[in-house]
């Protein structure tokens, strides 16, 4: 019979309070880059060998794969070009002082910033580095929350 120990708790307790600031400037960055139009702003906090995996479930892999996902969403003619988007930073763990999970709340607004849903419409994942004296998004799931 094999005894397994428990799971451990993988933290890091240092003061991270400089580095959740960061973390949500690179969110705030997302969240005007949507409402905003720009697909460039979308996409600067990412690593170059970032992969972000929509709602649809499909894998974005690498910068340029990302340039052409947010030009086709929210360019000229995109699919969210005309959508409005308030985030919300749910919480931050440090799985190592260089290493972050960051789990984002999303619910559509108006143009005017009135909120459209009641419920946040959509959940996403961030895993972050800390490298070059900066946070990089490495990773992004997102994922609806059925209403």
């Amino acid at each position: 019979m094999t005894v397994h120990s428990p799971a451990p708790t993988v933290s890091d307790p240092t003061d991270h309070t400089a580095d959740v600031a960061a973390i949500r400037q690179v969110v705030a960055d997302v969240e005007t880059g949507m409402n905003t139009n720009d697909p460039e702003l979308l996409t600067r906090h990412f690593a170059a060998n970032a992969v972000a995996v929509g709602v649809n479930g499909r894998p974005n892999v690498g910068l340029a794969a990302l340039r052409e996902a947010h030009t086709a969403a929210v360019g000229p003619g995109g699919f969210l070009r005309d959508q409005y988007v308030r985030y919300e930073v749910a919480d931050v763990t440090f799985v190592r002082p260089d290493v972050a999970l960051a789990r984002k709340l999303a619910r559509a607004i108006t143009e005017d910033g009135e909120p459209i849903d009641l419920d946040h419409a959509m959940s996403a994942l961030y895993v972050l580095v800390k490298e070059q004296e900066r946070w990089w998004v490495v990773a992004r799931q997102n994922t609806l929350i059925p209403s």
